[in-house]
């Protein structure tokens, strides 16, 4: 702990550079005191006047120039720069009244006075934009303005009942020397993003990851009357402050009253906020990392009262009691809490996806959800099919690790084939899912009686000959093939030899590959004589070039037995002419 005796009056402002090595202060005493908190260094300024507001260059400790700036009640904001012969103040601006607040962010420098908030440029040597104080705000002896950064391009701005958000915008131009400059825009240097008012009169603000920390104080009926004096009340009818917390839209996320003590007497005024400053990209899914959270102080004239966040159980609960529920799954992914909450959050979320129509955001979501746990899994895929919605959930399911009970494969596969729109789904899931973990009877039996129906699909009738191939019955599948005309049907044959079943698909195999199906009817013309295949190949009803076929077959068969179709000599004769 290291204490200084800095000042001989009321301290008014603290201000710690970036690495927390310097800390500035001032005071109605005139004088403004930098202190290094590591070593003996300590340097002092007057100037004569009460000064009311300090902030160090962020990089104070790493740069030569040591550089500040101050402000009080004579009006004059001063800029201050170590150069080769000392230290020396600029004024940036006066004539507008005492200077109520300044904060230091990066390059950029905003305070407030009487008139409103004004940002300056200090990488530029520019002004950039002017801010009128909002209208019908108490005086700001009575009531402070409050300025806090969000971060290097967002300043936030408490003052009275009013909140705004202003938006810098600033462009990196790359020097001859390599290093980086502010370049801001000469028009429209900022964007007011949010602004609204509260019911409560502002003591302090604070950014909380993309929120705001607001300490409230709450008026009377006759609040116009309580800002008369800045005196603390002696009619003992204060409210507790509370701090809240409020989105940019002024939604209220938290609220709670503060345990402070003789706070019946105290006026807005009375009290301030402050907050340790914390790395944003350490908060991640609503939470921080252990150690990163943001501290807030809220002061009072008795009491100094420090609020942290709920813990991550106390936060992932509060978001699922507020619908938030991807953000509670987020958290809980980040490994906040403890790991079996994520089987309530992920249930909460999937019950709360379903009950909103989401049936296939809440289908992508199982695996993450629902793990390796069978009986979760089976619990949500009977759920799905109940909602007749299963059809959504088959390419999420798990066919090992976990691996769950034939029944539920059997009703996922039965859910598509009686869904049209889900046919080629079938297919694909037929073709990739292992045939151990389901028996295809069931699905057959969906499927067969819609055979030679509307409903049947290209895509359904090849599903269900993989399906007669999973259960052993080849000859069906083969007819179905057969149908589909597949370029590998004459390598199934062979090997689950099929010879018996080609007597009814000749013209099929022919459209396929008219060499092979020859070579295969002439090899197998004990299992079916030529008249039969002559007979078919002439009632295809211009299916195909019967012509060509008969040609092509007869005369391969004439060169093999040119006995054998004696019977259609003359037709293969007329044949040849015609070709």
């Amino acid at each position: 702990v290291k204490e200084f005796a800095a000042h001989s009056a009321a301290v008014n402002d603290l201000s710690f550079d970036i690495e927390g090595e310097y800390i500035g202060s001032c005071s109605d005493d005139g004088s403004v005191v930098l202190n290094s908190l590591f070593t003996d260094e300590k340097l002092k300024f007057e100037y004569h006047r009460p000064m009311k507001a300090i902030a160090l260059d962020p990089d104070y400790a790493r740069k030569t120039s040591r550089r500040f700036v101050t402000g009080g009640l004579a009006g004059h904001l001063y800029f201050n720069t170590k150069k080769w012969l000392g230290y020396k103040d600029q004024v940036l601006h006066s004539g507008e009244g005492p200077i109520h607040a300044v904060k230091w962010r990066t390059s950029l420098i905003a305070w407030a006075n009487d008139a409103g908030v004004k940002v300056y440029d200090a990488a530029n040597d520019q002004r950039i934009t002017f801010i009128e104080r909002p209208r019908g705000t108490p005086h700001p002896e009575i009531l402070l303005p409050h300025l806090v950064w969000q971060d290097d391009t967002l300043l936030v701005i408490g003052w009275g009942t009013s909140v705004k958000i202003a938006a810098i915008r600033t462009n990196l131009n790359k020097g001859t020397n390599g290093t980086y400059k502010r370049v801001t825009s000469n028009m429209n240097q900022v964007d007011i993003v949010a602004s609204f008012q509260t019911s409560y009169y502002i003591s302090g603000i604070a950014p909380f990851a993309d929120a705001l920390v607001v300490l409230a104080y709450i008026p009377s009926e006759d609040g116009e009357k309580e800002f008369s004096s800045a005196m603390p009340s002696r009619q003992g009818n204060a409210q507790r402050p509370e701090v809240r917390i409020v989105s940019w839209n002024n939604d209220e996320l938290a609220t709670d009253a503060l345990p402070v003590h003789g706070f019946e007497h105290y006026k807005a005024k009375d009290y301030s906020l402050a907050h340790a400053p914390f790395s944003g990209s350490s908060y991640a899914g609503g939470q921080w990392a252990a150690g990163d959270e943001p501290i807030y102080y809220i002061v009072s004239p008795k009491d100094v009262v420090i609020a942290k966040p709920r813990d991550a159980e106390d936060h992932i609960s509060w978001l699922l009691q507020h619908g938030w529920h991807e953000k509670a799954l987020a958290a809980v992914e980040a490994g906040q809490g403890r790991s079996e909450l994520l089987d309530e959050v992920g249930s909460r979320y999937l019950d709360h996806l379903i009950v909103e129509r989401k049936y296939a955001e809440a289908a992508s979501l199982c695996p993450k959800l629902l793990r390796g746990s069978a009986t979760a899994w089976e619990r949500w895929v009977f759920h799905f099919a109940h909602l007749r919605q299963l059809p959504v959930l088959v390419p999420y399911m798990p066919t090992e690790n976990p691996r769950l009970r034939d029944t539920a494969y059997e009703v996922a596969l039965v859910a598509l084939a009686t869904n049209p729109s889900f046919h080629k789904d079938l297919l694909s899931t037929v073709k990739s899912w292992p045939r151990v973990i389901y028996s295809a009877l069931p699905v057959i039996s969906a499927i067969e009686p819609q055979l030679n129906t509307s409903s049947m699909t290209d895509a359904l009738k090849e599903a269900l000959a993989e399906l007669y191939v999973i259960n052993g019955q080849y000859e069906k599948a083969f007819s179905l093939y057969a149908d589909l005309m597949k370029p590998d049907i004459f390598d199934f044959i062979e090997k689950h030899n099929l010879h018996d079943s080609i007597r009814e698909k000749v013209v099929q195999l022919m459209m396929v590959d008219c060499k092979q199906a020859v070579n295969l009817l002439i090899q197998n013309r004990d299992l079916i004589a030529p008249s039969e295949v002559v007979s078919q190949l002439l009632n295809t009803r211009n299916k195909c070039d019967s012509r060509y076929f008969l040609h092509l077959y007869l005369h391969s068969l004439f060169e093999v037995n040119p006995h054998a179709g004696k019977d259609f000599h003359d037709m293969q004769v007329w044949i040849r002419q015609l070709h």
